[in-house]
């Protein structure tokens, strides 16, 4: 029997953690505070922020809200993110994607403070993470990534020496969670591999452990994983349910593939809980940065 990577479970218990940590921080005067910047109305990046929200009251973090109609300009979102760059009271946000057609999602990213990037995709802190190896960080580190790694050790999966095959390029995941791998204190050995990859099957079958962040539903089948693999689904598609007359959340991994794996992620409830727990994680470390002067 597969063994269940329960991602609410363990963000559960990170979040206690954290409720003692902002306690702390507020005892020495200062209280940490998450930004969010959303433009439009998409639902489902409304929802998103609000379950972000939902998440700073659960540990005490102070939520400070922004919204910009859909219609704002370039200049108009960099303004609000200019405000919160200056914000004493903001310890780290995000810029909620996707923004409006015709407005350059990085050059918005890249004006944020990379001290209050509470994402951990500013490109100066994704290049702190190539240039060091080994050794502590004290940048903010991408989300999902460092949750996927988080709930790996939580079930104490070890992943020195271990053939990780990723498959997915996007910068969230993909491009990203390399970098954390194969730092020496995690000593994984990486495949970046995508749709357009030839032979991806081959890759799979030899993998120690998939992550699945291409977005493609049940794109890794059962006769794709080696007995006693870790499968972690990171892939998000909506699919039309035509029992339940709903749309409905599919992963990457097709749900027969647990019954090869050692353990695995279920889709929702797996890495997306972690994502959110590491989002307030930055931002409490950065509050405890600016504590120390860092």
């Amino acid at each position: 029997m597969a063994v269940k990577l329960d991602g609410k479970a363990q963000a559960a218990r990170i979040k206690a953690e954290l409720r003692g940590q902002v306690r702390e921080l507020k005892a020495q005067g200062i209280e940490p505070g998450l930004g969010t910047l959303l433009v439009g109305e998409d639902p489902g990046s409304v929802k998103y922020v609000e379950g972000k929200h939902r998440d700073c009251a659960e540990v005490g973090i102070r939520s400070i809200r922004r919204q910009l109609p859909a219609t704002a300009s370039a200049q108009d979102i960099l303004a609000q993110v200019e405000a919160l760059n200056q914000d004493p009271s903001c310890t780290g946000f995000i810029v909620q994607l996707p923004l409006p057609a015709g407005v350059d999602e990085t050059a918005i990213i890249d004006h944020i403070d990379p001290a209050k990037d509470a994402d951990g995709m500013h490109p100066y802190n994704l290049g702190q993470l190539v240039l060091h190896t080994s050794g502590p960080l004290s940048t903010p580190l991408p989300c999902t990534p460092r949750g996927i790694l988080s709930l790996l050790d939580a079930y104490e999966i070890d992943l020195a020496g271990k053939e990780v095959c990723v498959v997915g390029r996007g910068l969230t995941v993909g491009r990203t969670i390399g970098l954390l791998l194969s730092r020496r204190e995690v000593n994984a050995t990486v495949t970046l591999t995508h749709t357009g990859t030839k032979n991806l099957r081959e890759h799979l079958r030899r993998a120690d452990v998939i992550i699945a962040a291409a977005g493609r539903s049940g794109l890794v089948q059962a006769e794709d994983v080696r007995p006693g693999a870790v499968l972690v689904d990171v892939g998000v598609t909506r699919v039309w349910d035509d029992d339940l007359q709903r749309w409905r959340v599919r992963g990457d991994v097709d749900p027969a593939a647990r019954q090869v794996a050692a353990a695995y992620t279920p889709n929702p409830g797996g890495v997306g809980p972690m994502t959110r727990a590491m989002l307030l994680v930055n931002v409490i470390e950065a509050a405890q940065r600016q504590l120390l002067g860092a």
